[in-house]
């Protein structure tokens, strides 16, 4: 969305329609149906453009907002990187737990977290170096007392009478390409090195490497559904005394939180058993294996693969578990003949410590019949092995 596309949207005929819009998008047909009734109304064919962008994004942006979103405004990459509301509220509550009562956002984008802080209780003064992008967020965070959205580079914003700070850096350049952390936007080095002056939450891609991260203070990572969605640093009275990482996983039943120090515990090596368990990403990237075996008195099938096993069925919130149907040569022909043996039409294939592409293994597999069932591509005791598996 560019500021012309805004400044139509922001008019008083503009919000109405997009109201109106957002509200009977499926009654109004597909995107060249919508078009012609809306000129036919005699809209003008920026505005309607504006608008059909937009209530779309505000479809997309129920999976992230939840109903909220049927009252904002997003940009395209607005909305792809900001934080899912149900995330948002964890951080906001970190805020509000420690007593912070102003808070600044640098790179706020669309306010996503911005308004689940103001949410909580504090006051946010919000900054975004894009002038649209700023906007919007003014927009969001409109409704909310004591916010404020300034457009400016994080590094000029006033921090006079701030608790603590949250910062979400552009971490990819305009076509999508990562960057390094010391051209985000703001650089990684710089935020960090607010740290020692307030306590402070910096939202992080969840591959950051370990050595990037500060050495006094914590990091969350957070998976969410089975997604792993980020990591996050937190210093001074932010981040919780004796732990150094930690895995939060949020699903269906709530949320789950391990927390400690990477690798504290090595995990024994074990034959394969009943069952397989895979650890969730935010275990793995916290380095936090060890906690979860120890829960699950289970070994590693095989070293530096994260694949747990035991002979009994156990459950954690923190693992997908698997039954053990069979255990093969990582070898396509064998593959294939105990698939057709079984039946099986519908093949989740995984991977890890082995090279195989799972797409194109299924398509050469010739899948035919009603079952379904799990393939694990990975290294049992050192040697490649595929397990077939049913999820529990």
């Amino acid at each position: 969305m560019d500021a012309d596309a805004l400044r139509l949207l922001l008019s008083r005929d503009g919000l109405a329609l997009l109201d109106e819009v957002s509200s009977a998008l499926d009654d109004l047909g597909g995107a060249v149906q919508a078009v012609q009734t809306l000129r036919r109304r005699g809209h003008d064919a920026a505005l309607v453009a504006a608008v059909l962008t937009q209530a779309r994004l505000r479809r997309r942006g129920e999976a992230k907002f939840g109903p909220f979103a049927r009252s904002m405004l997003f940009t395209e990459a607005g909305l792809e990187q900001a934080t899912r509301l149900r995330v948002a509220a964890q951080h906001a509550g970190r805020m509000r737990d420690a007593g912070m009562g102003t808070v600044a956002d640098l790179g706020c984008g669309i306010g996503g977290d911005a308004l689940a802080i103001a949410g909580a209780g504090c006051a946010v003064r919000a900054v975004d170096a894009d002038e649209v992008t700023a906007a919007v967020a003014g927009f969001n965070l409109a409704p909310l007392p004591e916010t404020s959205v300034a457009h400016g580079r994080a590094e000029d914003a006033d921090l006079a009478g701030v608790d603590a700070i949250w910062a979400d850096p552009a971490r990819r350049d305009a076509s999508g390409r990562r960057l390094p952390v010391v051209q985000w936007s703001p650089p990684l080095p710089w935020l960090l090195s607010l740290a020692a002056q307030r306590p402070m939450g910096v939202k992080l891609g969840p591959a950051i490497d370990h050595d990037r991260l500060p050495a006094d203070g914590e990091t969350q990572w957070v998976t969410v559904d089975g997604e792993t969605v980020e990591a996050v640093a937190w210093t001074g009275a932010l981040a919780r005394q004796g732990v150094r990482t930690a895995a939060l996983v949020l699903d269906a039943d709530g949320a789950h939180e391990l927390a400690g120090s990477p690798d504290a515990d090595a995990v024994p090596m074990r034959e394969l058993g009943t069952w397989l368990h895979e650890p969730a990403g935010a275990v793995i990237r916290a380095r936090l294996i060890g906690a979860v075996a120890d829960a699950l008195d289970a070994g590693v099938v095989s070293e530096r693969i994260a694949y747990l096993t035991t002979d009994a069925d156990v459950v954690s919130p923190f693992t997908q578990r698997f039954r053990v149907l069979a255990t093969l040569p990582l070898d396509e022909k064998a593959i294939q003949r105990e698939v057709r043996a079984r039946g099986i039409g519908t093949l989740e294939v995984k991977k890890r410590g082995a090279d195989v592409d799972p797409d194109r293994l299924r398509r050469r597999l010739r899948l035919d019949g009603d079952a379904a069932a799990t393939l694990v591509a990975t290294r049992i005791d050192g040697r490649h092995r595929a397990i077939l598996a049913e999820r529990a």
